[in-house]
């Protein structure tokens, strides 16, 4: 089991009004080791212009600042890194344009795009949907079966998405999972993103520890 499970923050779909302010308050919550900007079909310029807002929130926290879907401009706008699905453009090109910096690859159910992502140099492969969730349609479904193999045969990292909450995290944390990705247990939580952060660490902890 490792020990090292932390959070990584996937934005809302659309960015509600005020949204450095609520980003702030997450990130100064708690432990998050990375933030996805995710803006699907959102025009380039509108994502351009929310990188450069949101960057320097997360960076300035030490947290690494992941665009979706867009190696070129992760590239050219000096992202930490790129998170690509399947269908996002060249990964072998992306990796020689993200050299020294974070690119992580949708997985799926796959170990056959797992291997695949991680002989091309994937610096992460995420694994999902493990849960039910309204972000996206869920085409995919994994287990914490295959979070074990991979945990236990390779030394990339995974990370695990899909309606993952403070409730029922703990099997992921369990089967090896490196990272949970989250948008809604923190982002819908009644009582704001801050204490959704929170909740989201103290279930990891309890998760390792057992309790």
């Amino acid at each position: 089991m490792d020990d090292q499970c932390r959070l990584y923050l996937i934005t809302p779909p659309v960015l509600p009004e005020g949204f450095e302010e609520q980003l702030a308050a997450a990130l100064d919550a708690g432990d998050v080791a990375c933030l996805q900007l995710r803006l699907k079909d959102a025009p380039r310029d509108a994502v351009k212009r929310a990188v450069a807002r949101l960057m320097p929130i997360a960076q300035t926290r030490d947290v690494a600042f992941i665009l979706n879907d867009d190696a070129p401009l992760a590239a050219e706008m000096g992202c930490d890194g790129a998170h690509l699905g399947q269908s996002d453009g060249d990964h072998a090109g992306a990796r020689m344009l993200l050299s020294g910096k974070i690119l992580g690859i949708t997985c799926h159910a796959s170990r056959h795009l797992a291997m695949t992502a991680g002989e091309m140099g994937a610096d992460y492969v995420a694994f999902g949907a493990f849960f039910p969730t309204s972000t996206k349609e869920t085409q995919h479904v994994a287990d914490t079966e295959l979070l074990e193999w991979w945990s236990e045969l390779m030394e990339v990292p995974s990370v695990a998405i899909g309606g993952i909450t403070a409730a029922n995290c703990a099997p992921l944390v369990r089967a090896g999972a490196d990272f949970l990705a989250v948008v809604g247990a923190v982002w819908n939580h009644p009582e704001g993103a801050a204490a959704g952060v929170r909740q989201m660490n103290q279930a990891i902890r309890e998760a390792r520890h057992g309790s």
